[in-house]
């Protein structure tokens, strides 16, 4: 009884039983039989372990903790010690008010989050010194990559027809990123010149330049001039920036920088060996439209008072597909939310002391080095010293008396050079450990850390930041820890997630995060590991990786898997990078050519371009499945090019298309490979598999199918699984040896990508166990099926199997509503919020509809509570058709109703409070009140503000 698999499952037996006798089939065999085709079911149970209890999860993860060595770390190279203030890791990170709750597309209820996230941008803004910021990428090195992209789909007409092709990479960068740029070069045609930017000289054809700042040895360089020099040269600069640093140094944007990218880890995120972190992204304002990932902008709602939402292109795949710049899907949303949380509850005040002391800290181990005999390669720098062994002396005697101390430094090139960088949240005791090691490596005697007493700072005048930052209130009222837990629950209270009610959204699968399975990643052994700290003190993490590796394999029925990628649309991109690169090695230079279906995600295409394909559409029949003689033509057509094939199933539509066996072998008997979208795997684990199937490579939403959290708008993690003949060619690190044996260049900064969250999806599977993922799988069809009969007469489902069963999702038809009664499918979005409920996915992937998906983790009164709601609905959309209601001022056009609607306002309106707030006896127990009327979305647009300064102003606009 008390087993995680029956916690995770939200159906009893008895319940069960009631909902087949609702759906018309005599078991959840029967109904699984009727769903999914015979000739593609697996015929035995997983080859994955028995579920462990709760209990003995918690004792085993304990176990692998211990095994993993804690150092303290110097290592640097964008990644540094840090203090998760208490506050924030109780009140955010441990709080499934903020981790639950889904990307806010539905603005209304996501103010909360917004109002957050609009902070980190304006946070972002002061230090960088730019125009517009995004609310957080994945890395530094992806950010990076998507400078690249962004002045490379800047460039004029004339600039592209003249080949202008070339992007100086400076090689003071950090060696992580100049390895994902180079992966991302290849698929877009950008040649990667790597030089000195203070002395080499810019190539004829260079469209744009990255530089560091400080650089990777923690050189504080002037960049006005350098940055003069390739605008003099057409070119446009790009800075990747500390963002501790900034907190004191000259902003990249004061000194003519045209992006700013970086990574927010230091501002109270755990290292957690590689992830997850807030990468940041700022720019020009000519560039708005151009800048990649989510941008929260200022608004209005109804009743023309201030509102949050998404801005511009937030989704522009959808929009562009394939002539998208960008395939960004997930953002890091949870981790932006605690660094710009860092920040309010910090002030400026308080991240100034912060940085002083760092650099102060670093000031003292460089005059204790010196004193030492070691010779120091730089004197302007802020928290990185860069060093010589005294002469005759080794570096390989030093790492043996750091590491003998529980340290670890970055050793550089001839046994001669190191680096070392000091975080927050080191002490004296450290320090001195480090400078005795030291010591002990040159065969001196020691020296006082505590009596170094340099007179001067190592940040010359001219570097120095001259302007105030984060003046804005929200930095500077926050300060005590009463203030900050009560900002902290307003906005929480704000939003809508899975501590309220079910999230219906199709293709996104919000499923239960369960409590055991996050309690480790904020253990220390886990979150304070460096990501390229030696692999023999990451035992624990190596260990707990492989087995995650072993699971997924044999879930997906594939030879080999790569947990680096860390968003589904980055597993795209690998996957399809891992696709390109065995056609390489065969010789099939030419193989450019992908097929995707009409109906895939927006994302699909998107990433094909990126990776350097041409996409090819294929239609689909009226029944929302592939339209096989098309793609059998398209695929003979292009035979001799025939790269790849996208694919998503079950369907994007939500149904298990019969002829799937036969796709893929059109596909490979044209010489092309098949790229499975992992997006629906919540309806296939334990009952088939992507290898089943044919597929040869296939990416997995771990926020999806394997229990991440979406974290408000990420993280994320899509790593990918292979065929035996595509592992040779799965992606390395250039700071550890990962990946095939002919590796394709990093796709992610740290070689597991977001490692951290890697424990939630390990837990989910240990608890569960073969049977336990196999139940989910099908009591996620049971579900799915249980709300198609009981909406059955009420709203049209548009696309089912053969048998009139769907797979773990649903599309309902709304398009008519709009004919009788003038009811857009987002008004019955917005009439949800009244009902206490997230809406479905609106509109994808056919206009005018809702794709449901409960997954497993709901219980049978809350599946019906929805359908009260949504049966309700159509009754209001009844009353607009019969002339009952008014078809322009009705519960539907007006909805959401907040509580300031219905106490404060004149009530004007042809129907009543209580039919408004109150329109099912449920709600009377408990009532989510949105904060907000609805928002009006291209107010936002025509007066784009997003940073939280002068907010009140732009009002009266």
């Amino acid at each position: 009884m008390n087993t995680f698999q029956r916690r995770h499952i939200g159906i009893t037996e008895s319940e069960k039983n009631a909902m087949l006798s609702a759906i018309g089939v005599a078991s959840l065999n029967d109904l699984v039989e009727q769903t999914i085709p015979a000739h593609i079911r697996l015929k035995n149970e997983l080859n994955i372990g028995a579920a462990m209890s709760e209990a003995e999860y918690l004792r085993h993860i304990a176990q692998l903790a211990a095994k993993n060595k804690r150092f303290r770390s110097f290592l640097g190279m964008g990644y540094a010690e840090t203090l998760v203030p208490s506050v924030i890791l109780r009140n955010v990170l441990e709080n499934p008010g903020w981790y639950t709750a889904y990307t806010p597309y539905q603005a209304e209820i996501s103010q909360g989050r917004l109002e957050a996230l609009l902070n980190f941008q304006t946070l972002v803004l002061d230090l960088t010194g730019m125009e517009i910021a995004n609310a957080s990428l994945l890395d530094e090195g992806t950010a990076a990559s998507e400078a690249m992209s962004m002045f490379f789909g800047l460039r004029s007409r004339e600039e592209v027809k003249a080949g202008k092709n070339v992007f100086f990479v400076s090689e003071f960068v950090y060696p992580q990123t100049r390895d994902v740029l180079t992966g991302r070069a290849g698929g877009l045609g950008i040649e990667l010149v790597f030089g000195n930017p203070d002395t080499d000289e810019i190539p004829e054809k260079t469209f744009g330049a990255l530089l560091q700042y400080p650089d990777q040895y923690g050189r504080i360089r002037p960049l006005d001039k350098v940055i003069e020099n390739f605008h003099n040269h057409g070119a446009k600069v790009a800075v990747a920036a500390d963002i501790m640093a900034l907190v004191l140094l000259k902003s990249p944007g004061s000194m003519g920088a045209d992006a700013v990218i970086g990574s927010a880890q230091r501002f109270g995120v755990p290292m957690g060996y590689g992830g997850p972190h807030a990468a940041f992204f700022a720019t020009r304002d000519d560039y708005k439209r151009n800048i990649p990932g989510r941008i929260i902008g200022v608004s209005k709602d109804a009743d023309d008072n201030v509102a949050l939402r998404m801005a511009l292109q937030t989704r522009e795949q959808h929009i562009k597909r394939d002539k998208a710049t960008s395939n960004i899907c997930t953002a890091q949303a949870l981790l932006a939310v605690m660094a710009s949380m860092y920040a309010v509850y910090h002030g400026p005040d308080g991240l100034k002391a912060i940085a002083n002391e760092i650099h102060l800290n670093t000031i003292c181990l460089a005059q204790a080095f010196k004193n030492l005999g070691y010779e120091l390669l730089s004197d302007s720098y802020f928290d990185t010293l860069y060093l010589r062994m005294p002469a005759g002396k080794s570096t390989d005697a030093l790492k043996v008396a750091t590491e003998n101390k529980g340290i670890n430094l970055r050793y550089l090139c001839k046994n001669e050079e190191f680096t070392l960088s000091v975080g927050e949240g080191l002490t004296n005791k450290d320090f001195q450990d480090l400078i005795d090691a030291a010591s002990e490596a040159i065969g001196q005697s020691s020296v006082s850390f505590e009596n170094t007493n340099p007179q001067v700072s190592a940040i010359a005048a001219e570097h120095l930041r001259t302007e105030k930052i984060l003046q804005h209130a929200v930095f500077n009222s926050h300060q005590s820890e009463s203030k900050m837990m009560r900002y902290l629950k307003r906005l929480e209270n704000k939003d809508l997630s899975l501590v309220h009610s079910m999230i219906p959204l199709g293709s996104c699968t919000m499923k239960l995060n369960a409590a055991s399975e996050l309690i480790p990643i904020t253990w220390s052994a886990f979150c304070d590991m460096h990501p390229f700290a030696p692999i023999e003190q990451a035992q624990g993490y190596q260990e707990m990786l492989a087995n995650l590796e072993k699971d997924l394999c044999e879930a997906t029925g594939f030879a080999a898997v790569s947990l680096q990628p860390n968003s589904g649309a980055q597993g795209e991109y690998a996957g399809l990078m891992v696709i390109r690169a065995y056609h390489e090695s065969r010789g099939d230079f030419d193989r450019k050519v992908c097929l995707i279906p009409s109906s895939a995600h927006g994302t699909n295409p998107a990433s094909a371009v990126i990776a350097g394909f041409e996409v090819v559409v294929t239609k689909c029949d009226d029944n929302g499945n592939i339209d096989v003689d098309d793609l059998r033509e398209k695929a003979e057509q292009h035979k001799a090019r025939l790269g790849a094939l996208m694919v998503t199933y079950p369907s994007t539509h939500g149904v298990f298309e019969e002829s799937i066996c036969e796709i893929t072998d059109i596909i490979h008997q044209n010489g092309g490979q098949v790229y499975m979208d992992g997006a629906n795997m919540n309806a296939q684990v334990g009952l088939t598999n992507p290898g089943n199937i044919g597929a040869d490579v296939c990416h997995l939403n771990l926020h999806k199918t394997f229990a991440i959290p979406h974290g408000g708008g990420g993280p994320g993690m899509g790593p990918i699984g292979v065929a035996a003949h595509l592992k040779p060619f799965l992606p390395g690190s250039v700071m550890l040896n990962t990946g095939g044996e002919n590796a394709i260049h990093g796709i992610s900064s740290a070689p597991f990508g977001s490692a951290l969250i890697l424990l939630i999806s390990y837990g989910y599977i240990k608890m569960l166990g073969a049977e336990g993922l196999r139940a989910s799988t099908e009591y996620a069809i049971l579900n799915a099926n249980y709300i198609k009969a009981r909406l059955k007469g009420h709203y049209d489902v548009l696309y089912t199997g053969k048998n009139g069963t769907v797979a773990h999702e649903m599309i309902i038809d709304c398009r008519e509503f709009k004919k009788t009664a003038d009811v857009e499918v987002a008004d019955i979005a917005k009439r949800l919020i009244d009902y206490n409920f997230h809406a479905p996915t609106v509109s994808f992937p056919v206009a005018g509809t809702l794709m449901i998906e409960p997954t497993e983790s709901e219980d049978k009164d809350e599946l019906d509570r929805f359908c009260d709601a949504m049966i309700q609905i159509r009754k209001e959309i009844k009353d607009i058709e019969l002339g009952v209601s008014d078809k322009e001022h009705n519960l539907l056009k007006n909805a959401p109703h907040n509580a300031d609607c219905i106490i404060n306002k004149t009530w004007n309106y042809p129907y009543s409070p209580k039919e408004a707030a109150y329109p099912l006896p449920y709600l009377k127990e408990w009532k989510y009140w949105v904060p907000v009327r609805r928002v009006d979305n291209a107010y936002g647009d025509r007066n784009l503000v997003c940073s939280c300064a002068g907010i009140e102003e732009y009002m009266d606009a």
